[in-house]
């Protein structure tokens, strides 16, 4: 093992890192609204609109990742449409994430029980009261678990985001591999940047669940 390589190439990693979670963050910052709008679809029960979430929900998650930046990048500007390679790598994570957050809240929602809602419609609650105080409360604790598993997900799937040339972390070892042929030298530089990167999360995400299931308990 060359540690004098990996303590020259270290600070390209590093660059790259922060390319990796600035659009692993607005992706899943966007996918978390797609996902709380697609549940409020749901919740509503308009028959077209539940259909049509239930027809995203399933493409999303049964098209690959690459399949869906390909078009994001090589397709739209067929039709006229050009973003960028982060604006597609943001809007790529967001598609997919939706779906997977769409169906963890939606479990989330759920499982609240009948009864309490109407209770807190006995006491006088209003709807809106009902949803913030009641139902979101119990809804998060559930999903929280499912929540956070989707998120190391889709940092993790952000790694596809090289084939569209986007010098994220892979972008990175890709090149360094081809060009020096270091290639045990180069994968340890990218695990040990994925987890920097994932550790955090996965820490916080224990947290947050064993808080949330407190409080529900």
């Amino acid at each position: 093992m060359d540690f004098g390589f990996m303590m020259h190439y270290a600070p390209y990693f590093v660059n790259a890192a922060y390319m990796t979670v600035f659009i692993s963050f607005f992706g899943l910052v966007l996918s978390l609204v797609l996902g709380l709008i697609c549940v409020a679809v749901q919740m509503a029960n308009v028959p077209v609109a539940r259909q049509i979430v239930r027809a995203y929900v399933e493409l999303s998650r049964n098209t690959p990742l690459l399949v869906q930046l390909y078009f994001l990048y090589f397709g739209l500007p067929k039709l006229g449409v050009s973003w960028s390679a982060e604006t597609c790598a943001i809007v790529g994570l967001a598609f997919l994430g939706g779906s997977y957050m769409t169906e963890a809240l939606r479990g989330g929602f759920e499982a609240v029980p009948r009864v309490q809602l109407e209770s807190a419609r006995v006491l006088g609650f209003s709807p809106v009261q009902t949803f913030l105080h009641v139902t979101v409360p119990q809804a998060l604790s559930t999903a929280i678990p499912a929540v956070v598993a989707n998120v190391i997900f889709l940092v993790k799937e952000s790694s596809v985001v090289s084939a569209i040339a986007l010098a994220d972390v892979m972008y990175v070892t890709k090149d360094l591999m081809g060009q020096t042929y270091d290639t045990y030298e180069s994968l340890t530089l990218l695990v040990i940047t994925y987890l920097v990167i994932l550790l955090p999360i996965s820490i916080v995400g224990t947290v947050l669940e064993r808080r949330f299931d407190y409080a529900r308990r």
